[in-house]
């Protein structure tokens, strides 16, 4: 098996990439490889975890995305890498039973881009891999999910003989995707209870709570906006503990380094991410982090034709810090990449231009309802504070903008409709 261009990783920056190259070069000469044969957008997990978004409904298929946008898409693992030969070897593929689906392959490439995304960052805190649950793939989510809906039943069971029967659920990590997850569940509580969890009174009975070891939750953005999200998750109901040192987890409940403890009938880690485990095994050059380590054009170091991007690149900016773990960084890496490979494949020179990343502002959404976020301006260190219908809206833009890159402007424009329309012929939660 042979593909000029081999892009490892169907995320966010992968699956664009191959899209973008697929739709110019055709499927001889682009080729993605990814462990899973649908793709969601990371920054909807907190949704699907919470029940508020079908991952059936919301997944793209890999092989349609092939057909439609010009590449081939080989199902699978990356297990080796054989970077003097250019060659590598994606794992075989079983079934749930156990049975063989696919071989053991071996692809051969003239370039190939890395782009494997991040795993959770346990930091070595005791019980964090065995009692807690990451959102790092659409299955961690969708596993939240079905147990956050085994609780509430058994809560509202016990309700008749127990009137403190509920749901305590701890959030670990006050970024992003901590933030973002507490308010969605408070959202989704509350709708949880209109469906036939009539004895529950959603902000009683399901307990939320969010413990952050920085002394703000929101650390990586301005204060005002760690403000008002903290106003926000009040306003709910949601108990938010800010200098807390996480010690050890159990399996019902977390302990911090002051000798407190918060009940824990489900825990959700978002305090931190690496990059995949298996990368050290490919003979590549990596930071600290476990991240490859690429110059300036993406290129790792010391490796002919190998790049990487997204979460699992470790590369400097302007500033000499490392690009966020970001939406944003995928995208644009994926830009710079496809114009860089494009430029190749025609002959030309691929040219010095490095690659710089640009901020333009964070948005945390809190529900369907209320965003707030900061949006940098073109000065250096200037930006604006968004909140409300307008911050909303630009939210779900880039989600929009997102699957518009690779479906399309016109069907992303009838997925849209189409959502919106189903949402209104089917509970607001998934119920089964």
């Amino acid at each position: 098996m042979k593909g000029n261009i081999v892009i490892v990783g169907g995320g966010a920056g992968g699956l664009e990439l191959a899209s973008k190259l697929g739709r110019k070069l055709g499927p001889a000469n682009v080729m993605l490889v990814d462990c899973r044969q649908s793709h969601i957008w990371k920054p909807s997990l907190h949704e699907v975890a919470a029940g508020t978004l079908d991952i059936h409904q919301e997944g793209l298929s890999y092989q349609m995305l092939a057909h439609d946008n010009g590449f081939t898409f080989v199902y699978g693992a990356l297990s080796a890498l054989d970077a003097p030969n250019k060659c590598l070897t994606v794992a075989p593929v079983h079934t749930e039973q156990g049975d063989d689906l696919l071989p053991q392959r071996t692809i051969a490439y003239s370039t190939l881009v890395i782009a494997v995304g991040s795993v959770s960052n346990y930091f070595g805190v005791p019980g964090a891999a065995e009692h807690t649950i990451s959102l790092n793939a659409p299955e961690d989510a969708e596993h939240f999910r079905l147990q956050l809906l085994k609780l509430l039943m058994q809560a509202e069971t016990r309700k008749a003989r127990d009137q403190a029967a509920g749901v305590d659920i701890v959030i670990i990590g006050g970024g992003a995707t901590g933030v973002e997850l507490a308010a969605e569940l408070r959202e989704a509580s509350g709708v949880y209870a209109s469906y036939g969890f009539q004895d529950l009174q959603p902000r009683r009975d399901v307990r939320i709570t969010l413990l952050e070891g920085a002394p703000r939750i929101l650390a990586p953005l301005p204060e005002r906006v760690a403000d008002a999200a903290t106003r926000l998750l009040g306003e709910r109901d949601i108990r938010v503990v800010t200098d807390c040192r996480v010690t050890a987890i159990g399996a019902d409940q977390v302990s911090d380094q002051a000798g407190h403890t918060y009940p824990a009938d489900l825990c959700v880690w978002a305090a931190g991410i690496r990059a995949p485990q298996f990368l050290s095994t490919l003979g590549l050059a990596l930071n600290k982090g476990g991240q490859i380590e690429v110059d300036a054009s993406l290129r790792v170091r010391g490796v002919a034709d190998v790049y990487a991007l997204g979460d699992c690149a470790a590369c400097a900016g302007a500033d000499g810090k490392l690009v966020p773990p970001r939406a944003q960084a995928a995208h644009q890496q994926s830009d710079y990449l496809a114009a860089r490979l494009l430029r190749q494949a025609k002959g030309k020179p691929p040219g010095d231009a490095p690659y710089v990343y640009r901020d333009y502002g964070s948005l945390v959404s809190f529900g369907h309802t209320t965003t707030v976020g900061s949006l940098m301006g073109s000065l250096k260190g200037l930006h604006w504070f968004v909140e409300g219908t307008v911050a909303r809206l630009m939210y779900v833009s880039l989600h929009l903008l997102h699957h518009a890159a690779v479906l399309g402007p016109v069907r992303t424009g009838l997925l849209a409709m189409a959502r919106f329309l189903i949402k209104r012929s089917k509970p607001l939660v998934k119920l089964h």
